[in-house]
């Protein structure tokens, strides 16, 4: 875990938020970039530079931002881009190789029962890069317990249990494994590979028609200070797949963070 990224909105959190990616950073010694994102439309003509005078203002929003936090040492970058969201963001995370987002769920446009807002939701929906969700004025702690939740433990991809590897390392963390038994379930979703097994603590099996319904009746019997689940075509957040939001009835955990991996098959 060496490089984090912070994209960085207008919320009332945004302080907080950003805190919390400085103390996550320098536990694990790794360089924060904090992004501000922007697009502009403008007519055939216009005479007076936009794009400046955004990236300015952008700029400046971020060093400020910056500068109202503890940076205790950690090695932070602030960059104003161009661009549409996901795509600028799969650009920048290609090319200075970033491990993890840091995400806020939601920002102040978005009404109160919104867990996941439009922005953070569409980076979740339709990028494959590591995020961890961290729930509004959240606090930094030292991971204790991580409950992983997955319906086929089958991992086809190099690389993608790499994050949640790192959180268990640098935390020395217990790894439970919550297994969820749908009706499409194969006896080879619950056959670990060597990887997988190496990080197991404890199992659970539970059968429920969704790993997002058997998360809602599990999770909180675990305890844990962080949620894994997997990004998936129809997966744990299966509104987000509707829309780019989540609304806080249909998932109650808004008090502990959740990392989303990249898809494992």
């Amino acid at each position: 875990m060496k490089t984090i990224l912070v994209p960085v909105g207008s919320s009332k959190n945004a302080k907080t938020h950003l805190q919390y990616a400085v103390d996550f950073a320098k536990a694990f010694g790794a360089k924060l970039y904090v992004v501000q994102i922007y697009n502009v439309y403008t007519k055939a003509g216009t005479m007076i530079n936009v794009d400046q005078i955004i990236e300015r203002e952008s700029k400046d929003f971020l060093d400020n931002h910056v500068a109202s936090i503890e940076t205790k040492g950690v090695e932070i970058y602030t960059r104003t881009l161009k661009g549409k969201l996901v795509d600028t963001l799969e650009k920048v995370c290609d090319a200075i190789d970033v491990d993890l987002i840091i995400l806020e769920p939601r920002t102040n446009s978005i009404k109160d029962e919104v867990y996941l807002g439009k922005t953070s939701g569409k980076i979740i929906k339709q990028t494959q890069i590591p995020a961890l969700i961290v729930p509004e004025g959240y606090v930094y702690k030292p991971i204790v317990k991580i409950l992983l939740a997955v319906k086929s433990a089958i991992v086809k991809k190099e690389g993608v249990l790499d994050p949640l590897s790192a959180f268990k390392n640098q935390f020395k963390a217990v790894v439970n494994v919550l297994l969820v038994k749908t009706s499409h379930h194969i006896k080879e979703d619950f056959v670990f590979n060597d990887e997988l097994k190496g990080m197991i603590t404890n199992t659970t099996i539970a059968e429920s028609p969704t790993t997002f319904q058997a998360v809602l009746e599990h999770y909180k019997s675990n305890y844990p200070d962080l949620l894994c689940v997997v990004r998936r075509k129809r997966g744990f957040f299966k509104k987000l797949w509707e829309e780019n939001t989540v609304l806080k009835k249909d998932f109650h955990s808004t008090e502990l963070p959740v990392l989303v991996l990249s898809g494992l098959k």
